[in-house]
């Protein structure tokens, strides 16, 4: 308690988090409470968080996510531990792409009017204010980790150590590239995750084609709901045993 301060004053009988928190993340930093030193005796425990992208703010699931990684770390330090809990942020490069663009598209500007190296820029930008934002909720949680050592994904040395990875695992036949269904945006011309989907539910339609026959005496009729495979179809097939085409096997 301070001199100059009263029992009363001193103690609140409401907790304050805003005020308590933030000093108490202040004063780890300062102190560098979670720095540690790799020549520090104790056994060696690193923790990578999963990095948030910087698409915005930090939600529960966040939170969750970091009050156990948390909880893990500080328990190993209590252990006696060597402990690195290393912070750092996502590039999330097509979804910043997308955020980017519909700012663009508000301003009545494209990606393409304004350049390659402005629209970096403009990146660049975005995640020092998104970053910096994640940045501050994660202190404000009272996470515990190394923010002297903190890293972003596109940090030259970092997405070194990310290509020499890819590279390796491609040499050893463990990624690969194969052919597999996607989520295509046509706008930013790209794949994206189910994440970045809105599902939507709509009626269908079905579209009744006559495919004539070689011998030009008729025709068979096909219900569909994807008219444009016609023009790529080479050949219908039939149930030989369906005696409604009966007369068409062959």
């Amino acid at each position: 308690m301070l001199e100059d301060q009263s029992p009363a004053e001193a103690l609140t009988k409401i907790y304050d988090p805003i005020s308590t928190e933030a000093r108490w993340q202040q004063a780890w930093e300062q102190q560098g409470a979670f720095h540690p030193d790799p020549l520090a005796p104790g056994e060696p425990f690193a923790v990578v968080i999963p990095p948030p992208n910087v698409t915005g703010s930090l939600h529960m699931g966040h939170a969750f996510n970091t009050a156990l990684i948390d909880t893990i770390v500080r328990f190993q330090r209590m252990q006696g531990k060597n402990v690195l809990c290393l912070p750092g942020t996502d590039h999330a490069s097509i979804a910043v792409q997308s955020i980017l663009e519909k700012q663009l598209k508000e301003e009545g500007s494209s990606r393409k009017a304004l350049g390659r190296e402005a629209f970096l820029g403009r990146a660049w930008a975005w995640k020092a204010e998104s970053g910096g934002r994640i940045v501050a909720q994660l202190k404000r949680l009272g996470y515990s980790v190394d923010w002297q050592r903190q890293r972003f994904t596109l940090d030259a040395q970092l997405n070194r150590a990310v290509v020499e990875a890819f590279v390796r695992l491609h040499q050893q036949g463990l990624i690969y590239r194969g052919e597999y269904l996607v989520n295509w945006c046509p706008a930013s011309g790209s794949a994206v995750s189910d994440l970045e989907v809105e599902m939507k539910e709509v009626d269908g339609f079905l579209w009744h084609f006559r495919y004539p026959l070689t011998g030009g005496n008729g025709f068979l009729e096909v219900a569909t709901t994807r008219p444009e495979t016609l023009l790529g179809d080479t050949g219908v097939a039939v149930n030989p045993d369906d005696s409604r085409y009966a007369a068409l096997v062959g």
